[in-house]
């Protein structure tokens, strides 16, 4: 895995502590933790429904002192910020060509030598779906990994780390009992976001 903002030692512990801070005179309330054996893991980041879930992304890893990577479409890695995207943690996923983008996710997470988490949001775009993509599931499942349930509620301003799902195997079992757990949150525009 690529070097980011969270591996660069001086820089990381700064910005945890602006981190905490600007969560803490926001209103915001981070909680949980990563317990250990997701050191490495694949996390669901829902509900995914703004551009400003980004930025509260980014400040709840350096809270939580976590090691984040996360995917996104390929157009925000264009110059002039494809060199920013990165260091913040960013991966491009080009959605116009084929991949194996599980088998490429789930190598790099067993091959990296350190802690790392994937941070994977299951409906794929900030816009209105009604179904979620299962990549999350089938990385976690072919790299043998725990998934963390991470979420974010704007109403409630909670941020934070929630129970680990260990895929069986039975994805639409697995799948209907993530939805549940994730009833109870809401984005910022929560219309867009269903656990249907």
């Amino acid at each position: 895995m690529h070097r980011t903002i969270f591996t660069t030692p001086v820089v990381s512990t700064l910005l945890r502590g602006f981190s905490l801070a600007w969560l803490r005179l926001a209103g915001w309330t981070v909680q949980g933790q990563l317990a250990p054996e997701a050191r490495k893991s694949v996390f669901i980041a829902a509900p995914h429904t703004s551009n400003w879930d980004l930025p509260y992304t980014l400040f709840a890893a350096f809270a939580l002192r976590l090691t984040p990577y996360w995917m996104g479409k390929a157009s925000i890695f264009r110059f002039p910020f494809g060199g920013l995207m990165r260091y913040l943690g960013g991966i491009p996923v080009d959605r116009s060509k084929s991949s194996n983008l599980v088998s490429a996710s789930a190598e790099a997470l067993q091959a990296a030598d350190g802690p790392v988490q994937l941070i994977v949001p299951p409906e794929g775009t900030r816009s209105k779906t009604v179904y979620w993509k299962t990549g999350f599931y089938w990385i976690a499942a072919t790299a043998k990994l725990p998934i963390v349930m991470a979420y974010m509620d704007y109403p409630r301003k909670l941020v934070g780390l929630g129970p680990l799902f260990t895929p069986s195997g039975d994805i639409e079992a697995d799948m209907a009992q993530i939805k549940r757990y994730y009833a109870q949150y809401k984005g910022k525009n929560s219309d867009q976001f269903t656990h249907e």
